[in-house]
């Protein structure tokens, strides 16, 4: 199989497609030849290495004209995208020596407004940068673990302070306020303010998991022995609270609007109100100078108007 694939990889080349291609258009061996400067014998050779590797006749030579056969149609099409795609990664990589980066990873907590985070992504995106972009939906002590196990670049939305630690620098995001809201026909609806943690402990709380891969993540304003239905994310979770699958806490910008037309209930609680400070984060390169993709997004970030929308946009559903 090796020796059948370093034929196939030595006779296939740009080169030999381009001759193809010249045969196809001229159709004939010796109007390709004299168009690309070679002897007809050359070309002639040059293809049948192609045909002999394949193992597949490429032109049909029953006739005057050279014309493809099916076999011959298929390898041109993908050869010509093969091309396409060896001028692509050749024109990323003269742009990545320009400082960009070949690929950024954003850990993103779902707390998050995702319309805010998809706009910075087009205007990344308008800038026509060479640096593929991966975003990565995290939560709780997860956002900052992708972040400090290498899985991503920058975080957005970083609950716990991270620890010191001289590769990684943090900024402050805003504060996201957080009300607990029910489902008009769910039994706490109707319940008298304000709610105590007693009257929660008999129905099941909607809580988002913890994305942390290693150890046991954390937990907030969860009561022990409490019955729990836990979602991937802050979507999952709101979606779950509309259909009365249960209680929780959820960010005002995403509640509001739902509070607003009658499909969820906002409950004054016993607690204090929950005020979460978020932070963003990201690893600081050796050589102490950032990629010009991460520095985008450190930029857009240090606007107080965007650091806003991250936190208080909402969200269509």
């Amino acid at each position: 199989m090796a020796t059948f694939n370093n034929q196939v990889r030595n006779a296939l080349t740009p080169e030999s497609i381009g001759l193809i291609d010249a045969v196809h258009r001229t159709g004939s061996m010796a109007a390709a030849a004299r168009e690309v400067g070679v002897v007809p014998s050359a070309l002639t050779y040059r293809i049948r290495q192609v045909e002999d590797a394949l193992d597949v006749l490429l032109f049909d030579r029953s006739s005057r004209q050279a014309k493809l056969t099916e076999a011959g149609k298929e390898l041109l099409r993908e050869g010509k995208r093969l091309l396409m795609e060896l001028d692509a990664v050749a024109n990323r990589v003269k742009r990545v020596a320009t400082g960009w980066e070949p690929q950024l990873t954003l850990a993103v907590d779902s707390v998050i407004s995702h319309s805010t985070v998809m706009e910075l992504c087009e205007a990344f995106f308008a800038l026509d940068p060479p640096t593929r972009l991966r975003i990565r939906e995290e939560a709780l002590s997860g956002t900052l673990e992708a972040l400090t196990s290498g899985q991503a670049d920058l975080a957005i939305g970083v609950a716990l302070e991270p620890a010191l630690n001289k590769s990684v620098h943090s900024k402050p995001l805003g504060a996201i306020h957080f009300i607990y809201a029910v489902a008009p026909h769910h039994p706490l609806a109707q319940a008298t303010e304000p709610v105590t943690d007693a009257m929660l402990m008999p129905h099941r709380a909607v809580a988002v998991a913890d994305s942390v891969q290693r150890g046991r993540g954390v937990t907030i304003g969860l009561l022990g022995g409490q019955d729990i239905f836990t979602v991937p994310g802050m979507q999952e979770k709101l979606d779950a609270q509309l259909r009365g699958l249960g209680g929780g806490f959820l960010p005002e910008y995403l509640a509001r609007p739902h509070i607003a037309t009658g499909r969820l209930v906002g409950k004054q609680m016993q607690r204090p109100a929950r005020l979460i400070p978020l932070r963003y984060a990201w690893r600081h390169a050796s050589d102490g100078r950032e990629g010009r993709a991460l520095q985008w997004w450190l930029k857009q970030l240090d606007n107080p108007i965007t650091r806003k929308a991250l936190l208080e946009r909402e969200r269509s559903i």
